[in-house]
């Protein structure tokens, strides 16, 4: 029986998935877990228990569930946030809770010392990437000088998906997409761990091996199985960050293909012919040699409207909130009767960069109720979401396809808001499942049970999103970036207060 397993370890919670070889789900399972905020601009989780905890509860779920013996397992694959930054002792146990993706923004001074010392330039020819919030090499730098007692017990760096592949296999190993994202540690050209552009880090020893999102990394070890039911010597592919695995889930293939996740962040990639060379954006190399991609996130989104919900609906639980919200702004008129909504509650990443960036409510009066601001926050989220499309048209990487997928395309208006004032029509596939459905293709890949092309087949497209071109919308972008604009240096003053 030809089976695989998908797990994937997202900001608030993990989901698994069985699959079967012609892509049919067996069982999936799902468990919470919280993101840690010590202090404005950080964002952790605790690796043992968020992570590799999660992995085990959910295998065991899936095996249960699905009554399959653990031996019809024929491939497992990971995904995870990230890029995340964890450092490890020589036998694998983490020193500290993992420092989470760009919505971490606690390395802003180690950017900086780095640029002065390197050169945005040069690191940006090099490394494919500027240093922002994103970078994982600054969040080192930031270990070694904030945490040196941490950093002196530290012999690997890893980020979520390699500590899992570790803990699975004992190997110690990284995707290229992943490892794209450790700037300035990353030579996009020759694809490869570098020092040349500063040794002030750490050395390429401390680093994971590299293998491409197909590649088998490792076998389910004895102590793996006792802890997560699977078999031993079960294959493991490297796995990857889970934008990837989402894209992957809803048939983003070729150039042109872009995929636009709605999850805790907005996250975007886009499959390009040729490698992208714009700072405003990420790159790395795809999940197979000669392969391109050009990324963007935002810092928060769905993030946001669990903040909204968690102080303004109090009253209502958990997923009875959200529906009762989100009436309440369907029922609002577009534009929010002139409520703008600057979404930048932990900074903000693509396309402004700035760590510094807060939120806001502008244009409240007296006529406003919660609604318009839900309706806002929304709206908000999709103003960022179209400055990103807006940076990829210039930079000459007009999408042909947006593929959407994750938890957010359950929001009709939230979709709605995104193609209205994006411009753009958005492809829904029958399965949103998202990243753990995309690990489990890539499993039947790296073991040849299935080929690229037969996502199309495993995931058909279902739904059409259009634009509705709401006139209101047209103004309002314009007003939302001249906002931040205006408002910008006030939020830096305040920040600096805290």
């Amino acid at each position: 029986m030809n089976y695989t397993i998908g797990i994937d370890i997202g900001t608030y919670s993990s989901k698994g998935v069985i699959v079967d070889a012609g892509g049919a789900i067996i069982a999936t399972a799902t468990t919470p877990h919280d993101m840690i905020v010590p202090r404005p601009g950080w964002a952790e989780h605790r690796p043992d228990e968020d992570w590799w905890g999660d992995l085990v509860k959910l295998t065991g779920q899936l095996l249960a569930t699905s009554g399959l013996d653990p031996a019809d397992i024929r491939c497992v694959a990971t995904s995870a946030i990230g890029p995340c930054m964890l450092p490890v002792d020589a036998d694998g146990r983490p020193l500290m809770n993992g420092v989470l993706y760009g919505v971490d923004t606690r390395a802003s001074d180690e950017i900086r010392w780095l640029d002065g010392q390197i050169g945005p330039d040069r690191i940006f020819q090099q490394c494919g990437n500027a240093l922002t919030s994103q970078s994982v090499g600054p969040k080192i730098l930031w270990l070694k000088r904030h945490r040196p007692e941490i950093f002196a017990q530290t012999a690997r760096i890893l980020t979520a998906t390699s500590y899992l592949t570790f803990k699975l296999t004992g190997e110690y190993a990284i995707d290229h997409y992943t490892a794209a994202n450790f700037s300035p540690l990353y030579d996009v050209e020759t694809q490869d761990w570098t020092t040349e552009l500063t040794s002030e880090i750490v050395g390429k020893e401390m680093l994971p091996r590299l293998l491409w999102s197909t590649e088998i990394a490792g076998q389910i070890t004895a102590q793996a199985a006792a802890e997560t039911g699977l078999a031993e010597g079960t294959p493991v592919t490297v796995g990857t960050i889970d934008a990837a695995a989402e894209a992957v889930s809803v048939q983003v293939q070729g150039p042109g293909d872009m995929m636009m996740m709605y999850g805790s962040t907005i996250f975007i990639i886009q499959v390009t012919q040729d490698r992208v060379r714009d700072p405003a954006l990420w790159y790395a190399p795809w999940i197979t040699p000669g392969t391109h991609a050009s990324m963007a996130g935002l810092a928060t989104s769905g993030t946001l409207t669990h903040w909204f919900r968690d102080q303004f609906a109090r009253e209502m639980d958990g997923d009875q909130a959200f529906g009762a919200l989100m009436n309440e702004a369907a029922a609002t008129p577009p534009g929010a009767g002139g409520l703008l909504a600057l979404p930048y509650f932990s900074g903000e990443r693509t396309p402004i960069h700035d760590p510094a960036a807060r939120g806001c409510f502008f244009g409240l009066d007296l006529t406003h109720t919660r609604a318009h601001m839900y309706r806002a926050l929304i709206e908000g989220i999709a103003f960022g979401t179209a400055h990103v499309i807006e940076t990829f048209v210039k930079a000459g990487a007009t999408p042909e396809r947006i593929l959407a997928v994750g938890g957010g395309t359950k929001g009709d208006l939230w979709m709605q808001a995104t193609s209205d004032i994006g411009g753009v029509p958005q492809i829904v596939c029958d399965n949103t499942v998202g990243a753990s459905y995309g690990d489990a293709f890539l499993a039947a890949c790296a073991i040849g049970t299935a080929e690229p092309n037969d996502i199309t087949t495993w995931n058909p497209i279902a739904r059409h999103v259009t634009p509705e071109q709401h006139p209101v919308y047209a103004r309002q972008f314009a007003l939302f970036k001249n906002l931040y604009l205006a408002t910008k240096d006030i939020a830096a003053e305040l920040g600096a207060i805290k």
